[in-house]
């Protein structure tokens, strides 16, 4: 649409400009293919719903918030998403998915009135499906993990646990005695029972993480339903935004949220920096790319003073299926120097990963191991 080097003017596009003419074209472009004629009208946001989320994303990147409206409500009528959630035959039609619920958040803003309470049906219905499938996994995981923390070999009289003892002494049972003859004694410390852990959630809800905004809101709901932790959960792009007290609902989270614009992962720390009470006991996500639109130095300065203050730091590139996400590397690498490991976690292993974190276990061994497996 803006022309380019191969197509008669002669004119080289930049960068940004080829980035433009892409969500565009995306959009607009409604030429007719030679070969099988038709209306392409918006056929390539058509295609799938992350390249919706990813779109949405990349428009707030270029034109200012008056010209995003427009796209967005034009992208609205192009996808025919409005009449899919008023029509209940269409909608039946269509398999809810999370690419789906990373859509509707990103057009929460500009969806007419009448269709959002329809919006928010659907967003249930996956929120639901996922919490069958991996709610009672998380809590398992983590229940194990925080008793096996609390744990102790010195136990006191009064907090020795039986169960555990004999079943770690069964093969000192001495048969002229007629008894087990503990060697070893399993009890749980009380005052680690007494700590809450602190968890706190720091989702970058710029486009590109529509998927992972999905499955975080789902996993904080879940965490927050634990009495042994503390969770937090903190959305942001160049705005922070406490979304704590959604906690209790996943779909009021979610619409909660604002998929799309840019990115200041440092001021999300600090943030964060400011929530919490006792450093030893807590344990950050940060769930994001990277791509950092703030002033990189003191990306890592925040995290190099919240290691230092003894938070258990770690980031998720991605928390979706979808597989290797797209990542700034050398922030990556940075992070990785300073303790912090790096790498993209599947739904189904985020369990595994907080239970690994909760033990202390090295993280990046855990991850290289996960990913071999």
């Amino acid at each position: 649409m803006l022309g380019g080097g191969d197509d008669g003017t002669g004119r080289v596009l930049s960068e940004e400009d080829r980035g433009v003419d892409a969500v565009l074209s995306a959009l607009y472009d409604e030429r007719e293919e030679s070969t099988r004629g038709g209306d392409r009208r918006g056929a390539n946001l058509a295609a799938s719903a992350p390249r919706v989320a990813r779109w949405l994303g990349d428009i707030r990147r270029y034109f200012p918030g008056s010209v995003v409206q427009v796209m967005q409500r034009d992208a609205v009528d192009r996808l025919g998403l409005t009449r899919m959630l008023l029509e209940p035959e269409l909608l039946a039609a269509v398999e809810p998915d999370v690419h789906l619920v990373g859509t509707l958040l990103s057009l929460n803003g500009v969806l007419p009135e009448e269709t959002k309470e329809t919006a928010r049906t659907v967003v249930r219905t996956v929120v639901t499906q996922l919490e069958e499938r991996l709610a009672e996994r998380t809590r398992a995981a983590v229940r194990g993990a925080l008793d096996r923390a609390a744990r102790t070999q010195r136990p006191r009289a009064a907090d020795i646990d039986w169960a555990r003892t004999v079943h770690k002494n069964l093969k000192h049972y001495s048969p002229e005695l007629k008894t087990i003859v503990p060697e070893r004694l399993v009890g749980f410390g009380r005052r680690q029972h007494s700590v809450q852990r602190e968890v706190i959630l720091a989702v970058d809800q710029s486009g590109s993480m529509a998927e992972s905004v999905v499955y975080s809101g789902l996993f904080g709901a879940v965490l927050a339903s634990m009495r042994a932790l503390s969770t937090k959960f903190v959305a942001f792009d160049t705005a922070v935004a406490d979304l704590t007290e959604h906690l209790a609902d996943p779909v009021d989270l979610l619409f909660g949220t604002q998929l799309g614009g840019g990115t200041d992962i440092s001021r999300a720390l600090a943030y964060c920096q400011g929530l919490i009470e006792r450093p030893e006991q807590t344990l950050l996500v940060l769930i994001s790319d990277l791509y950092e639109g703030g002033v990189r130095e003191d990306l890592l300065r925040r995290v190099g003073e919240l290691v230092g203050s003894g938070v258990q730091v770690v980031t998720l590139l991605a928390l979706s299926d979808s597989g290797a996400p797209f990542y700034d590397h050398e922030n990556a690498a940075a992070l990785s120097e300073l303790g912090v490991p790096a790498f993209a976690c599947t739904p189904d292993l985020f369990p595994d990963l907080m239970a690994a974190a909760i033990r202390g276990e090295d993280l990046a061994r855990w991850s290289a191991a996960a990913a071999a497996t």
